[in-house]
């Protein structure tokens, strides 16, 4: 029997959407203590996933723009950025 595959990673819109839901929930200030406090950890979760995501393609850009004479191409080894949903 085969086994389901793993749900990929969110993309870094999604993750950018979901941060700001969370920026607004907390600025709105209805959540209790302990949804506050998940959210939050969640938010720095995404935070985490969103600028290393943003250092990857930044260092892909500077690969590409690369001008110096004599340049040669090198392998692009990028880390996968992960946000796990269940991870808060």
């Amino acid at each position: 029997m085969k086994k389901p595959a793993a749900p990929s990673p969110p993309l870094f819109e999604q993750s950018l959407n979901e941060l700001e839901a969370i920026v607004d929930a907390l600025e709105k200030g209805d959540l209790t203590l302990e949804a506050s406090l998940t959210a939050f950890e969640r938010g720095v979760t995404l935070t985490r996933a969103c600028r290393q995501a943003l250092e990857s393609a930044e260092q892909r850009v500077r690969i590409l723009t690369d001008n110096r004479p004599g340049a040669t191409p090198e392998p692009f080894n990028q880390v996968p950025t992960t946000v796990s949903p269940d991870h808060p």
